[in-house]
């Protein structure tokens, strides 16, 4: 089995790549950033290092299916919408990408004209996710925007009823859709998507924490 992992920002990956060294990887460029593979129990793990944004990760998912990978994961950090704090660890359920914009032409908010643009998390992962200790099982929205501003947060939980935000997943979602490829994004919160956002974010990401590796560790080892 051939598992990939996407992970978008630099400080995010720095954690998984120091545990991937423990295994012997092997690392190589990805389009000017990096990805690396090893092997562990039978399965081998391909990670990548994409950028933050919806290209970067669509780029990324659509690269590890067609190097072979059969599951993708995702990690990273996200931003609150409503009942979630800062340091939850939540297993995103649904994917929807909230920036898609069609209204000018009569169609609702996220609405892509003669296709799929709610996405749902690969039920065996999910469950996998969720037998972790403290792990939330949630829904998430994606835009290519650092979410801080209450009244687009607010508008975004009342049209799709998400509950975090990030900027990524709803990306790799939908290209896993297509391909029929069984997709899960865990993310930790950092911010409440609000005015504070930013200095909320950046703290957190700058600590580097290993809290999303080791849940990634543990779903790789029960997949």
């Amino acid at each position: 089995m051939k598992i990939g992992i996407v992970i978008a920002d630099e400080y995010e990956y720095i954690p998984f790549k120091q545990y991937a060294l423990t295994k012997n990887c092997t690392e190589q460029p990805f389009h000017g950033r990096e990805s690396l593979s090893y092997c562990e129990n039978g399965k081998e793990v391909v990670a990548v290092q994409c950028g933050i944004g919806k290209v970067n990760a669509a780029t990324a998912a659509a690269f590890l299916i067609a190097e072979g990978c059969g599951v993708i994961l995702s990690a990273g950090l996200s931003g609150a919408i409503r009942g979630l704090r800062r340091g939850d660890m939540i297993a995103a359920r649904q994917y929807v990408e909230c920036d898609f914009d069609l209204t000018a032409i009569g169609r609702a908010l996220g609405e892509k004209p003669g296709q799929e643009y709610i996405y749902q998390a690969d039920e065996r992962l999910l469950k996998i996710a969720m037998d972790l200790d403290g792990m939330k099982s949630v829904a998430v929205g994606t835009g290519d925007l650092f979410l801080s501003d209450k009244e687009k947060s607010a508008l975004y939980a009342e049209t799709f009823g998400i509950q975090a935000f990030d900027m990524e997943t709803a990306a790799e979602a939908s290209v896993c859709f297509f391909d029929r490829i069984p997709f899960l994004a865990i993310r930790k919160i950092s911010d409440d998507a609000d005015d504070a956002a930013t200095t909320d974010y950046t703290e957190m990401n700058d600590r580097k924490d290993a809290d999303l590796t080791e849940a990634l560790a543990k779903i790789i080892a029960r997949i």
